[in-house]
This record gives C-alpha cells, sequence and structure tokens, in this order.
C-alpha cells in the first residue's frame, strides 16, 4: 500500500510539472506586437478567386503549350544496343570560399562515377506507349518523344492510364545522346547503355488498342 501512494504521488507529481511546462511553454513574456504581414493563405485565395474558372480559354489546349514540346527523335530502323557516357563540362570555374581554384573552366568528369541513376529511362513515340507500358518496370520511367498532332499528350496519357507519363526534353535527349525511339536507358557500371528497339507494326498496333481501345483499328 505504501509502494502503490507512492508511485500515485509521483505520477501526480509528474502530471503538475507537465502542465507547468506546457503553460510555460506558451506564456507570453516582453513586448508583442500584431503581425502586419498579410496572411500567405488569405493572399492565394484571394488571387484564384479572380482567376477565371476555366483557364483553356486563356492558354489554349495543351498541344500548342511550349512546356509541352518533347524533343523528336526518329523510329528505330534496328535493334541494337550502344554504350554512352555522360561526360559533362564546366562552363564556369568553381573556387572554394578562401580563393583557391578547385576546378577550372573546361574541366571535364563522368557524373556516373559519383552518381547511380536508380531507375531506367524509358523512351517512346506516342503511338509505341502501349509496349512501353508492357516492357517498363514500376520504377522505370516513360518519356514521350515528339509524335504527330494527333496523338493524346502526356498529361491526358497519365490520366487514362493511371501512370506518370513525361516528355522528353530536348537537354535530355542531347545529354543522353539520343536518336531514335524506342529506346531503353540503363546504367551499368560507369556508362549508359542505350538499348534501340525496332518496332514491327503489329507491335505498334497493339500498343494502340490497349491505350486507345476506342479508336481500335486495322494497321495494314
Amino acid at each position: 500500500m505504501i509502494f502503490q501512494s507512492a508511485t500515485i504521488a509521483l505520477m501526480l507529481l509528474a502530471s503538475v510539472v507537465v502542465a507547468a511546462s506546457a503553460h510555460a511553454a506558451t506564456s507570453t513574456i516582453g513586448r508583442t506586437w500584431p503581425i502586419a504581414e498579410p496572411d500567405a493563405l488569405t493572399e492565394i485565395e484571394a488571387r484564384a478567386s479572380q482567376l477565371p474558372a476555366d483557364m483553356r480559354a486563356r492558354y489554349g489546349p495543351r498541344s500548342s503549350w511550349s512546356a509541352m514540346k518533347a524533343a523528336v527523335l526518329t523510329p528505330a530502323t534496328r535493334s541494337q544496343v550502344r554504350s554512352v557516357v555522360p561526360f559533362y563540362t564546366l562552363e564556369t570555374e568553381i573556387r572554394l570560399p578562401g580563393g583557391e581554384l578547385l576546378y577550372p573552366k573546361g574541366y571535364s568528369f563522368n557524373p556516373l562515377s559519383y552518381v547511380t541513376l536508380p531507375q531506367r529511362l524509358v523512351v517512346v513515340h506516342p503511338r509505341d506507349l502501349g509496349w512501353a507500358l508492357k516492357t517498363a518496370r514500376l520504377s522505370d520511367f516513360i518519356l514521350l518523344a515528339a509524335g504527330s498532332a494527333q496523338d493524346d499528350d502526356a498529361i491526358t496519357l497519365s490520366e487514362r492510364t493511371g501512370r506518370p507519363i513525361f516528355i522528353l526534353e530536348q537537354r535530355i535527349k542531347d545529354r543522353l545522346a539520343l536518336t531514335v525511339a524506342p529506346v531503353i536507358i540503363a546504367q551499368v557500371g560507369t556508362r549508359l547503355e542505350l538499348t534501340e528497339v525496332r518496332l514491327d507494326r503489329t507491335a505498334r498496333a497493339a500498343g494502340m488498342a490497349q491505350v486507345r481501345p476506342a479508336q481500335r483499328r486495322q494497321v495494314p
């Protein structure tokens, strides 16, 4: 009984100390002034309320957005594997805080000597997206090269397939020395292995049927 009473007393004392500490943490010490800056969330909501309900009228269809323009690649005419070392050359010198030169302008190095690409990149034209969806792993990135004017954009295809789909930017094309699609890019040691795949018409027709079942047609 004595031990139990002592335990209860200690618990009550601890609760009092915690309550006092919490009160002290919220106490006001010194002079205070009201916040002069407007609330950021209120500003955002006010600006958003002034925008049109449908922004498409102002910016036009997504197919005309410059941000949705993908780099152009020619269709692969043969299947082959080639390697690329993505050397990077410094455009400016890099100095330490003390002024000592660390790397001079023009210094070239291979980034893959220091980092690892955690996933593959699967680059295809929109008409070959069905093949990419069957070929890509869950961790792979699917990038779309430029297609025809009738092709759906990457956002629409992402919503339709339920998988994130990105566009192939020109700087990525140049950086990885891409020339054709489909191509699967994977890191092998300190180089990139580019697996270029030639697809026949049957494979392309199957891909179109998978992505656009409502527009299925026979391919000659």
